[in-house]
């Protein structure tokens, strides 16, 4: 077992990484009356065991990024009545970074907040989205335009949840893995490798991800500078899933917004030739997509124009200088970022 203590405004939480938790919920302490939020896909998986065992409530929303928004999060409060969730009660969210930014939304408001238990089961969501305290969903306009900062009271991670993961799943998850490699562990890039049932391996590789993650939250819990560096390649991914109307998943988009990043980078003379070339041959080794597949670059560019990054209708991208160093570059001129995004079609 490994145990991340993340020390944050309003109190600390600790993140557990123990393969089998998910057997053990009896030793989980949990507060008033529970209800577990789960989708379509997990809840026959280990939603209806774990709240059955919990005598919690099951609360199930459908299953994808386009289901994360504002109708669904109203019926995540009509369902919290129904069943009897007060003031003292907790909101599990069980399942990837969809249900936890969704399910974790709606604790942080439901009631002026709720408690909240982040038990993550993809990759993607144990190294990323259930850390930090952010919250929210999606409108039409764009990604996470509505949000809050919500600290879970724990977060539970079982790395045995991994083995069932659909492949192209997993691969999702190691982008932002990828992603923390360049920007603090460059172990990461290599140990990106592992395979998803060598549940130890397998282990490590979150541990040391969410390490980098949580180093940095904690210098900057509401992303006023130095946390923004979390966001590399997002500006691109964002653009990516709202162009393709997300039939390209969080990770895919954020593992092309990685070369997108790292090619502009290099073409504004901020990092060597040999950075981006590093970037593509790990997305090639894992198999992640590495072009954008006929997606306008024209209309990617406007797309990142309502991207809450940019501040003042000013461009605002998070760069490398090299592998570990990344900085925060603003009002570049459209034809570097449009001329990056033509490289990659």
């Amino acid at each position: 077992m490994a145990t991340v203590h993340v020390t944050a405004p309003d109190g600390g939480y600790d993140i557990v990484i123990e393969p089998g938790l998910l057997s053990r919920v009896e030793s989980w302490e949990l507060h008033g009356s529970v209800v577990v939020v789960t989708n379509t896909t997990l809840a026959p998986l280990y939603g209806e065991k774990l709240a059955a065992r919990l005598g919690a409530a099951l609360v199930i929303v459908p299953d994808g990024e386009q289901y994360k928004t504002l109708e669904i999060v109203a019926q995540l409060y009509r369902e919290f009545v129904s069943v009897g969730l007060d003031r003292s009660g907790t909101v599990i969210a069980l399942g990837g970074g969809v249900v936890g930014d969704t399910a974790g939304f709606a604790a942080a408001t439901y009631m002026r907040g709720v408690r909240l238990v982040q038990v993550p089961t993809s990759l993607l969501a144990m190294v990323d989205s259930s850390v930090g305290g952010k919250v929210g969903v999606d409108l039409p306009q764009g990604k996470n335009l509505v949000g809050a900062f919500k600290q879970p009271d724990i977060v539970l991670v079982d790395p045995s949840a991994l083995t069932t993961l659909p492949q192209r799943e997993w691969r999702c998850g190691l982008a932002e893995v990828i992603k923390h490699g360049l920007l603090a562990d460059a172990a990461l890039l290599e140990m990106a490798s592992c395979s998803q049932n060598d549940t130890r391996a397998a282990a490590e590789l979150v541990r040391r991800a969410v390490q980098v993650k949580v180093d940095v939250v904690q210098q900057d819990p509401f992303e006023q500078n130095i946390r923004a560096h979390l966001n590399l390649g997002h500006t691109f991914a964002h653009a990516i899933e709202q162009v393709s109307g997300y039939r390209w998943p969080h990770g895919e988009a954020v593992g092309v917004g990685l070369l997108a990043a790292a090619r502009l980078s290099y073409r504004l003379n901020l990092c060597g030739a040999s950075v981006p070339e590093q970037v593509e041959r790990i997305l090639k080794n894992i198999h992640l997509p590495h072009r954008l597949d006929n997606l306008d670059p024209q209309a990617l560019y406007a797309a990142m124009a309502t991207d809450k990054k940019w501040q003042s209708g000013r461009s605002r991208f998070v760069l490398l200088s090299e592998v570990g160093k990344a900085e925060i570059v603003e009002h570049i001129a459209p034809e570097y970022i449009i001329s990056t995004l033509e490289e990659l079609l």
